[in-house]
């Protein structure tokens, strides 16, 4: 790191370092357009991926950096969900000013508390009025839906999806080698979720819509804020709400899931998001395919969690697999299509893991 950066730069970290300078010529070119006040930069926050953001003040309020590295972040779905869901009328991050070739984005600041900051995890019920707000963002967002703009959440994309769980839960968490039959069994379920999945009509699909990724404003007026869109698709219409209400980070009792689920079927239904067989009049069959989208995700995301903690040195993630394993077999028991694949988790769980391959890639 060069010694003639100012502190406020070199405090910030930087895991590439010849990134900062780079940052601090764009950063000083930006200052007196924007009226930042470039000492003021501070990390806000960094997510799964390679992308960092910072906080920065300026005349007229507060803004935030994205730090996505070229060579890792391609901004463009970023920015064209962006726009899709101004022209929605949500409330997403302006981009004030972008610098593609480096990956440095100018943003909007929706306010520093998110969603899952204001819930209460002890007192569910008192949270119904946020995931009210919450479905305020979502069936908007899916009522303007089009084909043929977001690229679509097809069959390869679902069975990659699915493909993270064997590789990477199973293999190199667990440290198991499946037999033919298991890999059979997992096959043949899988090939059931996908076939559910794809059956569902298709909306546009945040992909990670859930409390942690909704914005409360600093005053606490006007809708929610929407962040972290830039992997939408067009796919499943249950998909989001699965992913709302079988958190990554939180579990919500089921008295709690229901209500809004059914909260959000009552509208979608009158909008004619739900014209598929008898969902518009059977709550049931509606909420059986939430299920089984639920599934997809949560073996997806268990796989994700361990990459993340195996591959990428965040060990924070993998904490929070058992919750998506506790989500599969809770699910897995309730059809008897899913019978083997219950049978198979308990397999799995009841195996002793490798030790030294969970353990030996954290950091």
């Amino acid at each position: 790191m060069s010694p003639t950066l100012p502190d406020f730069i070199t405090d910030l970290g930087w895991p590439e370092p010849d990134r900062a300078p780079a940052f601090l010529s764009w950063l000083n070119g930006l200052t007196a357009d924007q009226g930042l006040k470039a000492e003021t930069v501070r990390l806000a926050s960094a997510d799964a991926s390679f992308r960092r953001y910072f906080r920065i003040d300026s005349i007229a309020g507060t803004r935030v950096i994205m730090d996505a590295p070229p060579d890792k972040e391609n901004c463009r779905p970023f920015v064209q969900v962006a726009e899709l869901m101004a022209q929605a009328g949500l409330n997403a991050p302006r981009i004030l000013a972008w610098d593609e070739a480096q990956g440095f984005m100018l943003l909007s600041d929706l306010g520093q508390r998110t969603l899952m900051q204001c819930m209460d995890e002890q007192a569910a019920g008192a949270n119904l009025p946020w995931f009210k707000l919450a479905l305020d963002v979502l069936l908007p967002w899916q009522q303007a839906s089009k084909a043929g703009v977001l690229p679509v959440y097809d069959e390869a994309v679902l069975r990659r999806e699915l493909s993270l769980f064997p590789d990477w839960y199973v293999a190199q968490h667990k440290g198991q080698t499946l037999n033919e039959k298991q890999q059979t069994v997992l096959q043949q379920s899988f090939d059931l979720i996908v076939r559910r999945n794809l059956a569902a009509p298709q909306v546009y699909v945040h992909r990670d819509f859930m409390p942690r990724n909704l914005m409360v404003s600093d005053d606490g007026q006007g809708p929610l804020g929407v962040l972290d869109f830039q992997d939408a698709l067009y796919g499943p219409v249950t998909y989001d709400i699965a992913s709302l209400m079988r958190d990554a980070f939180i579990s919500w009792d089921e008295e709690l899931v229901l209500d809004v689920s059914v909260r959000y079927w009552e509208i979608a239904r009158k909008t004619g998001l739900l014209d598929f067989e008898d969902w518009s009049q059977d709550f049931g069959a509606f909420y059986r395919a939430v299920e089984w989208m639920s599934l997809q995700r949560h073996l997806k995301v268990a796989g994700i969690f361990a990459r993340l903690t195996l591959r990428d040195g965040k060990p924070k993630y993998l904490a929070d697999a058992p919750r998506f394993i506790h989500y599969i077999r809770s699910t897995a028991s309730r059809y008897r299509e899913l019978a083997a694949l219950l049978r198979l988790l308990d397999e799995i769980e009841g195996a002793t893991p490798a030790m030294g391959i969970a353990f030996g890639r954290v950091g």
